[in-house]
């Protein structure tokens, strides 16, 4: 049920899920499936399906589907799902604030202010785009400066032209599909710089979004100064030295109209601080049992709200799992305890979930500070595992067996990925 007046809400409900993108659809199904008879989804656009909307690309549900979808189709299975399940759903509704076992506070146009009692809570808000203010670019404010996803909508949905010719700062995945669109449209892409040494997309994404079409990618290279006084005019590009330094006086003018920004992605956590949960500074999200419950009883969390991730069937997998465990909650089921806490250690930024338990399977996602080949993932000294390679821009998904934590009896687990004639033979 799609509603659009407060008769049409339910008096009480077992879970609500913040959140009508693909992870906050794939957490309602999830709690139906565990036993939640009454399921409400929000979100605060008019329509669900979150970023996939304007990702017209295909490359979506090869691992949840088995087939290749664009973003729109993606989200129209899982929707046509949310509908054949009559789960409620409340569009163009904004979640002031939430409480498992309170109910969740929510500001609709069409509703008015309603408070909406729940027995659980899943917040899946998604991320939102790093701006120019994030990395101070130095020059002028002109018109034309805007981030990778913007310009996504604008073309994809709206149908505009950011510009004639353009420059990148940044390699994330958006960015790149983003050269890649822009020059099947007919625009000049001058090039992509990314500041780090190494690209922070993937290697799929920069093989068939720059090299299929000659876009150039400069690493360890940064827009120094933008430009422009009405509109952009031009930007100098400057090399980056390993001390982190931009070398401003070795650097090119290049000319452009138009500076799209992919520097990354920030989980959409304001609800979260405002919940007072308790955050990882690795992440940005939340910090999350194997469960995805978070440090709060009765609040889950999942998708790119917890930490940023490559494929939304990943997203779709993680947020399964919060839905049917929030379902689980709901319905009193008691959820599993774990008993190892798992600690990013060398070459490792981070890892979700933040515990897990001897006795069950688990999936370990980890990203890696620096490229490694042939190395070798470590869960303390009890268990290890080789891996072909490890790099910042893909997350690194790993699959942690009882017999792998055999003879463990929990505790803390420091996880390293150290290269292979460091470790021992798995």
């Amino acid at each position: 049920m799609i509603s659009d007046r407060p008769q049409d809400l339910r008096t009480d409900y077992d879970v609500t899920v913040v959140g009508g993108g693909p992870a906050g659809m794939a957490a309602a199904l999830g709690a139906r499936a565990a036993g939640a008879e009454r399921v409400l989804l929000l979100d605060r656009d008019q329509e669900a399906g979150g970023i996939l909307n304007q990702c017209i690309h295909a490359g979506f549900g090869l691992h949840w589907f088995g087939e290749e979808l664009t973003g729109p189709e993606y989200a129209q299975r899982f929707f046509e799902n949310v509908l054949e399940e009559d789960l409620d759903v409340l569009l163009g509704a904004y979640v002031l604030d939430a409480a498992a076992g309170d109910g969740v506070r929510v500001a609709s146009p069409t509703v008015g202010l309603a408070t909406v009692p729940s027995r659980a809570i899943v917040l899946a808000m998604g991320a939102r785009e790093r701006t120019r203010a994030a990395v101070r670019i130095p020059g002028s404010r002109p018109e034309g400066v805007m981030t990778a996803g913007f310009a996504q909508k604008l073309v994809n949905q709206e149908g505009y032209l950011p510009g004639r010719r353009v420059a990148i700062l940044g390699s994330g995945d958006i960015g790149l599909i983003m050269a890649r669109r822009l020059k099947l449209e007919g625009v000049d892409v001058t090039g992509v710089y990314e500041l780090q040494p190494h690209a922070n997309g993937s290697n799929r994404n920069i093989v068939q979004c720059l090299d299929d079409f000659d876009v150039p990618l400069h690493l360890a290279t940064t827009i120094a100064e933008i430009r422009g006084r009405d509109r952009v005019e031009g930007i100098r590009v400057a090399p980056v030295g390993e001390d982190g330094r931009v070398d401003v006086a070795a650097g090119d003018d290049v000319a452009c109209d138009t500076v799209l920004t992919s520097i990354g992605l920030i989980p959409e956590n304001e609800l979260s601080r405002t919940l007072r949960l308790r955050m990882d500074p690795a992440t940005g999200g939340p910090v999350v049992g194997s469960a995805m419950e978070t440090s709060r009883d009765g609040v889950f969390a999942c998708g790119n709200v917890v930490h940023v991730h490559d494929l939304v069937d990943h997203v779709s997998q993680e947020a399964d799992l919060a839905g049917r465990s929030a379902g689980a909650y709901a319905t009193g089921s008691l959820l599993p305890e774990d008993n190892v806490r798992l600690v990013p250690g060398a070459n490792v930024r981070a890892c979700v979930p933040h515990t897990i338990s001897t006795d069950r399977t688990h999936v370990v996602h980890l990203r890696v500070a620096r490229a490694m080949e042939a190395c070798t993932l470590r869960l303390g000294d009890v268990h290890e595992r080789p891996l072909r390679y490890a790099v910042p821009g893909e997350m690194t998904t790993v699959k942690v067996r009882p017999r792998a934590l055999e003879g463990f009896a929990g505790g803390t687990l420091r996880v390293d990925v150290v290269p292979r004639e460091e470790g021992v033979k798995a």
